[in-house]
């Protein structure tokens, strides 16, 4: 078999291990939204942000989305290093990369599963961008960009840890990160030295391109630096997965 076809058995592996964590599909795709309820339904009126809060909160809601399901990938990925099934595989002559890129696409999959959710919640509730057919394409394309980037930097965070346990708990700052962005609020109106952090971090050219997709806008400074930001991610990401997978197994 190819790599491409054990890679397609470790994702069917995977999804069936996410169907039956109740606790990773609640995470992954009922928490954003959750989240959306929170912020926008109960606490919208409280944000002054020049225009209707559901159209500016939608875009930082979607990276959450992709970020809530981080731990459960990080567990399932340590899981199989301490657990003996990556020795078992090996007797098995399955590929390597194969196990890996299972993680990432599933992770990637589950993602937009979780958006197409929250975006449904979010039309209901009022959502009316101005996106064109082109401008919707490039959203997709910027949320699997960031997916398969924040995928093997879990990846290799979920290598990395010890136990199961601590794996979950190192992708805990990636899932708190976009909370000092321009997710929930602009960056201006926050506090010295974290308004700073939020106009420098990763996260917040990323929100600001699919905010500007999605208003039929899109900033071309912002979409470079979340294009470059997510290929720098997902490069250190896989560099450091693959030298720990091959370290470890």
């Amino acid at each position: 078999m190819s790599v491409r076809s054990h890679s397609l058995v470790m994702l069917r592996r995977d999804f069936k291990h996410i169907a039956r964590n109740p606790t990773s599909v609640f995470n992954a795709i009922l928490m954003p939204i959750v989240l959306m309820f929170m912020f926008v339904y109960m606490l919208g009126d409280a944000f002054d942000v020049g225009v209707d809060y559901i159209d500016y909160a939608t875009p930082g809601l979607m990276l959450l989305a992709v970020c809530y399901g981080l731990g459960a990938t990080a567990t399932s990925v340590n899981s199989d290093m301490t657990k003996g099934i990556i020795n078992r595989f090996k007797v098995m002559d399955v590929s390597r990369a194969a196990v890996l890129n299972g993680h990432v696409v599933a992770s990637v999959l589950t993602n937009l599963v979780a958006i197409a959710a929250l975006l449904g919640v979010a039309f209901l509730l009022g959502f009316s961008p101005s996106a064109s057919l082109l401008d919707w394409l490039g959203v997709v394309g910027v949320v699997v960009l960031l997916g398969f980037a924040a995928g093997w930097l879990t990846v290799a965070l979920g290598l990395a840890a010890k136990t199961p346990e601590t794996a979950g708990m190192a992708a805990v700052p990636l899932v708190m990160l976009p909370f000092f962005s321009s997710a929930i609020v602009p960056a201006e109106k926050m506090g010295p030295g974290v308004r700073q952090f939020a106009e420098y971090q990763p996260f917040t050219p990323i929100i600001e391109t699919l905010r500007g997709l999605l208003n039929g806008s899109p900033d071309t400074g912002d979409l470079t630096a979340a294009v470059a930001w997510c290929a720098a991610l997902g490069l250190v990401g896989y560099l450091w997965a693959s030298a720990t997978f091959t370290k470890r197994a």
